[in-house]
């Protein structure tokens, strides 16, 4: 078999237009928390007593139109990972890679189930591991992506592994910083109190937020209809999102420079690290303007968006240079001298 035939392409595109489908997704969730639409459908798996897919659709107004409509494209979505599997199983013959798609299969198991959960439980923390779940599925999605490309099977083995596993470390602290933001993030748009903070760059006026029982005690008093009451600890959570965001702003702005000068490694990967500074600073103009937009639902959603894509790009840059500090696996060391003495 060649060594990216047809068939192994159309694995590939497959796999970009799941994780593209799972974005969409991830969009979708985040219109719902944004409209405060979480619990509009109040049953699972049934809608109003109907079947999920018979529900009427002249019902679908409100926050009913998100929360329904997100719950037919995650369907779409687990049904696309089922046939990624399927796809994998059949194309593909490196068998850690059919493992990654079966994983992302109970993933998205795993996340339907706790969707519907956090529906009939009525339990925020369950939306809150919902959410997470939700970005780490992205991004394995995303890595079968990459592992089928035709760019995978072209990564050479660094000369200089000092110098990448030192970028590579880094690599991975600001993803991992990355995932526990986006985890604060979650935090907050899961206690459905909006604005804890209502100004930036300042907190309340000033560099540190008011956290002392008087003055949250004003703040309530501030607070008009529909705003619930805060507390020194949504006050304090926010506060720490603002500070984190600054940090990985400087953490990524310093290892993508650092990537962008390495001239050994390929352009795709510089371009790659050019574009993950891209995001950063348009996340962090994203966050400040859903601040002064106060919390509108397509500027917070677009800011989930942005999040995502920020996350997905850092791990697949810690993917890519962890391969490039891996010796070639058995199964690609046959398949590469079986194609050279097929073609002596």
């Amino acid at each position: 078999m060649a060594e990216f035939d047809v068939q192994k392409r159309l694995l590939h595109w497959y796999a970009i237009f799941v994780a593209a489908s799972v974005l969409a997704l991830i969009c979708s969730g985040g219109l719902v928390t944004s409209q405060g639409a979480g619990m509009a459908v109040p049953d699972w798996p049934n809608s109003f007593g109907y079947n999920m897919f018979l529900f009427p659709v002249s019902r679908w107004v409100g926050g009913v139109f998100f929360e329904h409509t997100h719950r037919l494209i995650a369907t779409a979505v687990g049904l696309l990972t089922i046939g990624l599997c399927v796809l994998t199983l059949i194309i593909e013959d490196r068998l850690w890679v059919k493992w990654l798609s079966g994983i992302a299969v109970i993933a998205v198991i795993v996340q339907g189930v706790l969707g519907g959960l956090r529906v009939t439980e009525h339990n925020a923390v369950l939306g809150l591991f919902h959410g997470c779940l939700a970005q780490g599925f992205f991004s394995l999605v995303a890595t079968v992506a990459l592992v089928t490309s035709r760019f995978w099977r072209g990564i050479k083995h660094a000369s200089n592994e000092r110098d990448i596993r030192s970028l590579r470390f880094w690599t991975i602290i600001v993803t991992v910083m990355l995932f526990m933001q986006l985890a604060l993030g979650a935090s907050m748009r899961h206690s459905h109190t909006g604005l804890s903070i209502p100004d930036f760059p300042t907190a309340y006026g000033h560099i540190l937020p008011p956290i002392d029982a008087a003055s949250v005690a004003r703040i309530n008093e501030a607070r008009k209809p529909p705003q619930a009451p805060i507390s020194s600890g949504l006050i304090l959570l926010q506060y720490i999102h603002r500070v984190w965001a600054v940090l990985i702003v400087v953490g990524l702005t310093s290892v993508a420079i650092k990537i962008l000068r390495r001239r050994q490694l390929t352009v795709p990967v510089r371009s790659a690290a050019g574009f993950w500074l891209v995001l950063v600073l348009a996340q962090f103009a994203l966050g400040a303007w859903t601040v002064w937009s106060n919390k509108a639902a397509d500027i917070a959603t677009s800011h989930v968006f942005v999040g995502a894509l920020t996350f997905m790009t850092g791990v697949l840059l810690s993917v890519i240079l962890s391969a490039m500090l891996s010796p070639p696996s058995r199964e690609d060391s046959l398949g590469r001298t079986t194609r050279e003495v097929a073609r002596a």
